[in-house]
C-alpha cells in the first residue's frame, strides 16, 4: 500500500507539458492585496488550480477553453471570457449576502464526485422519489452499492449491507451526527421517514475520522430537509395492496428574518393479517408508528452564523406471529407463537456553525445530540428489553495553511452511552464513555491531486486508549478519469443482542463463549479496510456516460463471530483465525436519449469467516449480484409531465448455515436458489403543486417457499425464522399522491 501511495504522489511529476495561462487574483480594494487560495478552473472541465500565497496561479490552456471561473468563499464568483494565453489580472468583489443561484442544467439524481478524495455517492431527493421510499431502510432500492433484504421472516425488519458487511459495520449518521447505533441498530432505519430526507451521502470504505472511530465498511449520512428551503406545505399520502397506509405532512413557516421552523408529522399503519404461503404465520407484522419532528433553522450571514435545533419523538408498535395469536390471551405462553415490539424514542440535537466574515476560510462548528430509547419486546417465550441513553458532542475547527490548497480540520468529540438490557432471566448493564481528539489534513489541487489524511486518538473507559488512522487519495489520470485509493482502521464494541434481535425469533440456545472481555465478556472488534476505485466519464454515441469500478477488502484483526452453524444454538465468541470481506463492483451509467437514464451494475462478494467448525462463507450473502435501473421523463409541457422508473435485481445463490442437527423434515440444502425481482413506478406530475404515483414491488411475484423452519412446531427445538433470502409476501402494489405549496 505504501509503495502505491508513493507512486501516486510522483505521478504529477511526469505530466505532459502543455501551454499555460498565468495570472494574479487580488482583493477588490486599493491596497492591491493578493487573494491566496482562490479557485481557478475552466468551465465545463475538471482542469483547475488555486492561487498561491501571492495570489498567483498557473493553469493549462487549450484553444477550446473559453470560460475561466474564479471563486473564493466570501467573494462573488466571476466568469471571464479568455481569447488567448495572455496573463490575467483580476479582482474579486467581497459579498456578505447569500446570492440566489439559478441552475439551468439538469442535475443528476445520483452520482459520484469527480473532485472528492473519498468515494462518495450522493443520492438526491429526486432519486428517492423513484420508489415508494416510505422510510430510510427503503431508500436504497435504486442504488446498486447497498444491498437490502429482510432480516427474518416475522418482524418485517429490513437490513442493509455494504461491501458484504451488515449495518453495524457502517457508520450511519443524520447530518453527521451518528444516529443508527446501539439500541436502534435493528429497527432504526425505519424511524427516519423518506419525505424528511433531502439527500444521502454514501461513502465506501474507511470514512472520515471527524465522525468517529466506529466506521469499518463505510458511512451513510442523511441530510434532512431544511425549513428555509422546504415547501411551506407538503402532504404525501400512500396506500398499498398489503393495506399499509402512510401520511406525511410538512408545515414550514418563517418566524423572522433569521429564524425558520418546520413541523414534520409521519404516521403509518398496517392492520390486516396476511398468510400468502399458508404456513400459519402472518407474512408481515401489524404495526402503528407515529413520528414527529420540530426543526428550527437560524441564518445570520452578516455574522457568519448558521444553527439548527431538532426535537424528535417516535412511538412504534409491532405485533407478529401466528395467525391465531392474541397478545391479550397468549403473551409468553405456548398457546400460539407471537411477538410484540414496542419502542419509544426521543431525541434532541443542535448544530451551530460559525464562518469568520473577515477570514472566510476559518470556521467553527459545534454539534450535540441526546437520545433516549426504550424498547420492550418478546418473541415467543424469549423476552428482550433495552433502555439506551446516549449523548454525543463534537467540536470542530476548520482553517487553511498558507492557501486553500491546504486545509485542516481539528477538534474533539465526546460520547456517552448507558445500556440496560434484560435478556430472558439475565440483566446486562453497562456504561461506555469516550473522549477523542482528531486532526484531518486535506491537500486539494483541482488540476490533479486531492489527499485527505486523518488521525484520531480516543480514550474509552472499556476499550482503553487507541489510535485511528484514515487516508484517502484522488488522482486525476486524464480528463474525466479519476483514480481513488483509501485505507483506514475501525474499532467498535458489539451490541450483540440489539444488533442480532432476529435470534430471539428462534428456539436456539444463546451462548457467549468468552468471559474475559469488557463487554458481554467479549473483546472489541477491530478491522482494516483498503480500497481502490476508478471513475471514467466519456461520451458514447455522443451521449454522456460514466463507468466506475471499485474493489474493497476488509480484514478483521478481531471480530465478534455470530455463529449459527449449530441449528440449535447461536454462539458468540471472539475470532480465532481469519475473517475478511472482498467486494468488487463495476457500474455503468448512460443516457442514451434525452431524459432517459440507465444504470447497470455487477457485484461480486467473497466474505469468509473462521468459525469453530471451519472457514466458511458468510451465510445469506450472495456471491454474485446483477442490478439494472432505467428511468425516463417526458418533456415538461404546461408544467406537466410523466415519469417512469424500473429496477431489476438478480441475486445468486446464498449459503444457508448448517441445519444438519435438525430432524430430516427440517433440514435445508446448502444453498438457496437464485432469484430475481422487478420493481416499477409511474408518476404523473399535473403541476408544480400536485402529482400522483402508482407502483409495484416484486411485480413478478417471486416468493421464498417455507421461509420459517418448523413453522408447524414453533416451540420445538428446530424453530427458526432467520433463513430468509428473498421476498415472503410476493407482489405488492401501491399508489399515492403528493401535494405541495412553495
Amino acid at each position: 500500500m505504501k509503495k502505491l501511495i508513493y507512486i501516486l504522489l510522483l505521478l504529477p511529476l511526469f505530466a505532459i507539458s502543455q501551454e499555460k495561462i498565468t495570472g494574479t487574483i487580488l482583493e477588490d480594494n486599493a491596497s492591491k492585496n493578493p487573494l491566496p487560495g482562490a479557485n481557478v478552473f475552466w468551465l465545463g472541465t475538471k482542469v483547475g488550480n488555486v492561487t498561491d500565497f501571492d495570489g498567483n496561479f498557473s493553469i493549462p490552456y487549450k484553444e477550446e477553453y473559453k470560460k475561466l471561473v474564479i471563486s473564493f468563499v466570501g467573494y462573488k464568483t466571476d466568469t471571464l471570457t479568455v481569447l488567448n494565453a495572455k496573463p490575467i489580472k483580476h479582482r474579486l468583489k467581497p459579498t456578505s449576502e447569500l446570492e440566489e443561484v439559478e441552475i439551468t442544467a439538469k442535475q443528476k439524481t445520483m452520482g459520484t464526485s469527480y473532485l472528492s478524495s473519498q468515494n462518495i455517492i450522493t443520492v438526491s431527493s429526486d432519486e428517492l422519489l423513484k420508489a415508494a421510499c416510505c422510510n430510510l431502510s427503503e431508500s436504497f432500492e435504486t442504488n446498486p452499492s447497498i444491498d437490502v433484504n429482510f432480516a427474518d421472516a416475522v418482524t418485517g425488519t429490513r437490513q442493509i449491507k455494504m461491501l458484504g458487511l451488515t449495518s453495524p459495520y457502517i457508520l450511519i449518521a443524520t447530518e453527521n451526527i451518528p444516529s443508527i447505533r446501539g439500541a436502534s441498530q435493528a429497527f432504526g432505519l425505519s424511524f427516519i421517514p423518506g419525505t424528511w430526507v433531502e439527500s444521502i451521502q454514501i461513502t465506501k470504505g474507511a470514512g472520515s475520522v471527524v465522525n468517529g472511530y466506529e466506521s469499518i465498511a463505510g458511512q451513510i449520512n442523511t441530510e434532512l430537509v431544511k425549513p428555509k428551503t422546504d415547501n411551506k406545505l407538503f402532504v404525501n399520502l400512500y396506500g398499498a395492496s398489503s393495506t399499509r397506509l402512510e401520511l406525511n405532512t410538512h408545515f414550514n413557516t418563517k418566524v423572522s428574518d433569521k429564524w425558520d421552523t418546520g413541523f414534520y408529522i409521519h404516521g403509518n399503519t398496517q392492520q390486516k393479517k396476511h398468510d400468502v404461503n399458508n404456513d400459519g404465520f402472518i407474512d408481515m407484522p401489524l404495526y402503528n408508528q407515529v413520528n414527529f419532528m420540530n426543526r428550527w433553522q437560524y441564518i445570520n450571514p452578516e455574522k457568519g452564523l448558521v444553527s439548527f435545533i431538532n426535537l424528535k419523538y417516535l412511538n412504534d408498535e409491532k405485533q407478529t406471529g401466528q395467525i391465531n395469536f392474541d397478545p391479550d390471551r397468549d403473551k409468553l405462553t405456548t398457546n400460539y407463537w407471537g411477538s410484540e415490539i414496542d419502542t419509544e424514542r426521543f431525541e434532541v440535537s443542535a448544530k451551530l456553525g460559525y464562518v469568520n466574515p473577515e477570514l472566510p476560510w476559518q470556521s467553527l462548528s459545534i454539534q450535540t445530540a441526546f437520545s433516549g430509547h426504550q424498547q420492550d419486546s418478546y418473541f415467543g417465550l424469549n423476552q428482550y428489553d433495552i433502555e439506551h441513553n446516549s449523548l454525543y458532542t463534537n467540536i470542530m475547527y476548520n482553517t487553511i495553511i498558507g492557501d486553500s490548497r491546504h486545509k485542516i480540520k481539528t477538534g474533539i468529540s465526546y460520547t456517552y452511552d448507558h445500556y440496560d438490557e434484560f435478556v430472558n432471566t439475565l440483566n446486562y448493564e453497562r456504561t461506555e464513555n469516550s473522549i477523542g481528539a482528531f486532526m484531518e489534513y486535506n491537500y486539494f489541487n483541482l488540476d490533479k491531486l486531492n489527499i485527505t489524511a486523518g488521525l484520531r486518538v480516543d480514550r474509552h473507559n472499556l476499550l482503553g486508549t487507541f489510535v485511528t488512522p484514515r487516508l484517502h487519495m484522488r488522482y486525476t489520470t486524464w480528463e474525466k478519469g479519476v483514480f481513488r485509493a483509501s485505507a483506514g482502521r475501525g474499532k467498535r464494541s458489539a451490541n450483540i443482542f440489539a444488533e442480532n434481535q432476529k435470534l430471539f425469533s428462534t428456539s436456539r440456545t444463546i451462548n457467549i463463549l468468552n468471559n474475559t472481555g469488557e463487554i458481554y465478556g467479549l473483546d472489541p472488534e477491530i478491522a482494516w479496510n483498503y480500497g481502490v476505485s476508478f471513475l471514467q466519464g466519456f461520451r458514447l454515441f455522443n451521449r454522456k456516460a460514466e463507468i466506475t469500478a471499485d474493489f474493497y477488502r476488509t480484514d478483521f484483526k478481531n471480530q465478534v463471530v455470530v455463529d449459527y452453524e449449530n441449528a440449535q444454538e447461536v454462539n458468540f465468541y471472539n475470532l480465532e483465525g481469519d475473517s475478511y470481506a472482498n467486494s468488487f463492483q463495476v457500474e455503468l451509467n448512460y443516457e442514451p436519449l434525452d431524459r432517459f437514464n440507465t444504470r447497470i451494475a455487477y457485484k461480486n462478494y467473497d466474505v469468509k469467516t473462521q468459525y469453530t467448525s471451519g472457514k466458511l462463507e458468510k451465510p445469506l450473502t450472495p456471491k454474485h449480484r446483477f442490478f439494472a435501473n432505467a428511468s425516463y421523463e417526458t418533456q415538461v409541457k404546461n408544467n406537466s409531465n410523466w415519469k417512469f422508473d424500473a429496477t431489476y435485481n438478480w441475486l445468486g445463490e446464498q449459503r444457508f448455515s448448517s441445519t444438519a442437527n435438525n430432524p430430516a423434515q427440517y433440514m435445508l440444502p446448502d444453498y438457496s436458489p437464485t432469484l430475481a425481482t422487478l420493481n416499477a413506478q409511474v408518476t404523473k406530475v399535473f403541476s408544480p403543486k400536485f402529482e400522483v404515483y402508482l407502483g409495484g414491488e416484486n411485480i413478478t411475484n417471486v416468493r421464498q417457499d417455507n421461509p420459517i423452519v418448523s413453522a408447524d412446531n414453533p416451540f420445538g427445538s428446530s424453530f427458526d425464522t432467520t433463513f430468509v433470502y428473498g421476498p415472503i409476501f410476493g407482489a405488492n402494489y401501491y399508489a399515492g399522491l403528493r401535494y405541495k405549496i412553495k
